[in-house]
């Protein structure tokens, strides 16, 4: 598996040979996942891609993380129900995913900014940094994005809304489900800073207490992206023709 294409497809690669490994038993529940140093020799990729792999199993309840122990194998039973198929998502599934999304994280935000604690103020920025951290190591940032969504939701006080995106599982970051062949790698990398300036709207109105600027900033973030993939699945369909 020679590491010259690009990190996302790499990992996609990676993930696909650790969920074989999984689902074929030959790494059972609670099993500790080889370490990235063991995964590099193995599969010829770098750690980088052998971190995105791992951050998308994790963020899809595959995995879980044990701080200073490394990853493991996640118990079936104890992870959360959510949206699957046993094909890869569509772009059809994706998009009724982020209509979904769209009903529910406007009014997280809202809630967010009328009630998140200093400490729950501190991890959304945390959350959000973590995103330009994993940008300029150049990578897909899916985990950070993640956790920054879901640190929003946990800052509502209302502990179903983490239980939601924790239900949708990676099916949260459409990028994660769906790679979008027809950008290049500067696209996506506006694509990406785009995605950022957004969330920084939304932090600083969630920041300031705001929860109409909230609830327009994340309206506005999420419609963004929604179109984005309405847009490519109109594209698709009409190569098809």
């Amino acid at each position: 598996m020679a590491d010259k294409q690009p990190v996302n497809s790499l990992a996609e690669q990676v993930m696909a040979r650790l969920i074989a490994d999984i689902r074929g038993g030959r790494l059972a529940p609670g099993t500790r996942l080889p370490t990235e140093q063991a995964l590099t020799t193995e599969l010829g990729v770098s750690r980088t891609v052998v971190r995105e792999a791992v951050a998308a199993l994790r963020a899809d309840g595959l995995v879980v993380t044990r701080r200073g122990s490394g990853a493991y194998v996640a118990d079936p039973a104890a992870g959360p129900f959510r949206i699957a198929s046993p094909r890869a998502p569509s772009l059809p599934d994706i998009l009724d995913v982020m209509e979904l999304r769209l009903a529910v994280e406007v009014e997280a935000a809202a809630l967010a900014a009328e009630r998140a604690s200093r400490r729950q103020l501190a991890t959304i920025r945390t959350a959000w940094r973590a995103i330009d951290a994993a940008l300029l190591r150049g990578e897909g940032a899916v985990a950070e994005d993640f956790a920054f969504h879901r640190a929003i939701a946990e800052a509502t006080g209302n502990d179903q809304f983490p239980r939601f995106l924790a239900y949708l599982g990676s099916h949260v970051i459409p990028r994660q489900s769906v790679r979008l062949d027809v950008d290049t790698p500067a696209q996506r990398r506006l694509y990406l800073e785009r995605i950022q300036a957004e969330h920084a709207q939304i932090v600083a109105a969630i920041s300031d207490k705001d929860p109409s600027e909230a609830r327009r900033a994340m309206r506005d973030h999420l419609t963004r992206s929604l179109e984005r993939y309405r847009t490519l699945a109109g594209g698709i369909r009409n190569g098809r023709r």
